[in-house]
């Protein structure tokens, strides 16, 4: 069985939407791609940090989903990261009311042993310091390295996170990023420039209206599917990321064609994520309810049409 290791938050949220309000709930980037990646089934690991604040029964949860949690510190003195925000009514935009880094400040990420020769590495969405500090410790290059970043990196932090793309496979952002990123407008340019730093593949993700993955001058659109109710968009780009790692990890098939069947596994688990608060419903999701969305977002997408 090929292994997974998982770098990023590990984390307490506390989310506002027009639906209703939570305290300090699970969070983190590392929590929803693990979570995700469980689905299918395969050995993988975190590298995160938290406080002493952090329930065990968190851990506990991970571990019972085969998320090996070997890799997560715990700084008892220390409290965990928190953000706190307020969703406006298109649950498009949200206000940051509070980001405390806390643990995070100071996070030296270690490696464990059973995980430096992970077949499947990805960089959830970090400080690209500790990511590249992560790639360094891998005994070998992994065979697929996926890396998720933001404007915040951007803005700050320029030259390591381009040292990070440049070391990567695949670059998962959204379209507002791919943009600030490559200087481009139109999203093709932008992939385009964006696979000249370092990434053969680019994954743009545009919400509800989808995700295109750039390889070459190849192009692929994989929708979102409608629902009925959006409850808390948290965590629903993690859980994307977790579906397409979790799937090439498992298929160990990294082929453009097979890319294309991860990025649906992955807009297919980011629709559950945001039906409820949190990571409640992608820790009560079964196998059934997953394959059956499956076949929701094949006959979304499959037609039959002559050409002349």
């Amino acid at each position: 069985m090929s292994k997974l290791l998982i770098v990023g938050t590990v984390a307490f949220d506390a989310i506002e939407t027009p639906f209703g309000s939570t305290d300090k709930i699970l969070g983190g980037a590392a929590t929803y791609i693990g979570l995700s990646a469980a689905h299918f089934g395969v050995d993988a690991g975190i590298v995160s940090v938290v406080g002493g604040d952090f329930p065990d029964t968190y851990l506990k949860d991970l571990n019972e989903r085969k998320v090996n949690t070997d890799g997560i510190a715990i700084i008892p003195s220390g409290k965990t990261f928190f953000w706190k925000g307020k969703y406006h009514n298109d649950l498009n935009s949200r206000d940051t009311l509070a980001t405390e880094l806390n643990v995070l400040a100071d996070f030296n990420p270690v490696v464990p042993e059973a995980y430096k020769e992970a077949e499947f590495l990805m960089l959830g969405n970090l400080d690209p310091a500790v990511q590249l500090s992560v790639i360094e410790q891998m005994k070998k290059r992994p065979k697929l390295v996926v890396l998720d970043t933001m404007n915040f990196w951007m803005d700050t932090t320029w030259d390591t996170l381009l040292e990070v793309i440049e070391k990567t496979d695949v670059i998962t952002i959204n379209d507002e990023e791919a943009r600030q990123l490559s200087g481009e407008y139109s999203l093709v340019r932008a992939a385009r420039k964006i696979q000249a730093m370092g990434p053969a593949y680019v994954v743009i993700k545009k919400g509800e209206h989808g995700a295109l993955l750039f390889h070459q001058n190849e192009v692929f659109f994989a929708p979102a599917l409608p629902l009925e109710e959006v409850f808390d968009p948290t965590g629903a780009g993690d859980t994307f990321a977790g579906g397409f790692i979790g799937h090439l990890t498992k298929t160990q098939d990294i082929s453009f064609d097979n890319m294309k069947r991860a990025v649906i596994a992955g807009a297919n688990l980011a629709s559950f994520c945001v039906e409820k608060f949190g990571t409640t419903r992608m820790e009560t999701l079964s196998p059934g309810e997953v394959q059956d969305r499956l076949l929701q977002f094949k006959l979304l997408t499959q037609f039959d049409i002559e050409l002349h």
